[in-house]
């Protein structure tokens, strides 16, 4: 009556032990090593690790308990069968080990993936950066200007000079580092947008930053903005009716940067949105924004009949 009496509860017990097994294989491969290992937080990964097994082992406890109280009220469990009970619950090391070894490996795999993609994008970026960034027109139209000015105005052919310095220099040498301070890319910008507005007698641009972001250390990848600031510069030029304008902004909140940039455009542009605003930089800068931020940033573009804008969300 006895061997009777336990076979369904050694069947029910290591059911129930291989339950655990399963729970605890997903819990550590899928919640704790992706929210708490690869983001370095060592030490709670470590505890919750233990709780879990812990956890396990009381779950199973009780499960073991309960089948044994409703399959026989009066049959004890050997030590044999205990035994075996705690060495099931010590199999989970070796699980837990073997499921924390295979997802560093697939997250190895993958980083040098993604590392390998950013060499190339880098390369093909440089390649073209001359091209693409620093147009033949503008400099011509520059050093155009600059000569007008010395004539008329050398004060301002002075400061246009500086600031065509400062533009070039930040474009050329000091951008050779994967990450950039948020302040120099402002100042670039800043350069940019001005030396525009010397070349166009009806362009108004504005640059809001808040005080907090100027003082903090905020790193980012260079020229993120670039392509979105070329592109409102290229397609003001098209708005025809009034005055036309650039206004940019940067905000903070939440450990994110909001970046958010508005041109003027030519209500006939609007039937064809799409031809009309894709180009190489933008592609390749939504590629990079794919590569370093994967699913963690916010990039909205909206066509309006006059108005042209885009929203950039990021991670600082």
């Amino acid at each position: 009556m006895k061997t009777e009496l336990s076979d369904p509860y050694k069947t029910y017990l290591h059911l129930s032990v291989w339950i655990v097994f399963v729970c605890m294989f997903y819990i550590n491969m899928y919640l704790l090593i992706p929210r708490f290992f690869f983001k370095g937080r060592y030490e709670i990964y470590i505890i919750l690790l233990i709780l879990l097994v812990i956890g396990s082992l009381l779950i199973v406890m009780y499960v073991s308990n309960y089948m044994h109280v409703i399959t026989a009220a009066n049959l004890k469990v050997d030590k044999r069968q205990n035994m075996n009970f705690f060495n099931g619950i010590l199999v989970s090391i070796p699980i837990i080990l073997t499921t924390t070894t295979l997802k560093l490996f697939n997250r190895w795999i993958k980083d040098n993936k993604k590392i390998s993609e950013l060499k190339n994008l880098a390369l093909t970026t440089e390649l073209t950066s001359l091209r693409n960034q620093i147009q033949p027109h503008f400099l011509f139209n520059m050093l155009n200007n600059v000569k007008a000015l010395i004539r008329k105005d050398p004060e301002m052919a002075t400061e246009v000079i500086i600031k065509l310095s400062d533009f070039l220099r930040y474009q050329l040498y000091e951008n050779d580092n994967d990450k950039t301070l948020l302040t120099g890319e402002i100042n670039f910008i800043t350069n940019f947008l001005k030396l525009e507005e010397i070349r166009r007698d009806h362009l108004k641009t504005t640059i809001q930053c808040e005080p907090e972001l100027v003082k903090k250390n905020i790193f980012l990848p260079p020229h993120i903005f670039t392509a979105f600031i070329e592109n409102a510069i290229k397609y003001s030029l098209s708005a025809t009716e009034g005055t036309s304008f650039i206004h940019i902004s940067f905000m903070a909140s939440d450990g994110q940067l909001h970046f958010e940039c508005r041109n003027s455009k030519d209500p006939k542009l609007a039937l064809n949105p799409n031809k009309k605003y894709s180009g190489l930089g933008l592609t390749n800068t939504k590629r990079r924004l794919a590569l370093l931020y994967q699913d963690d940033y916010q990039l909205n573009i909206t066509v309006q009949e006059t108005e042209y804008s885009v929203k950039l969300t990021i991670p600082i």
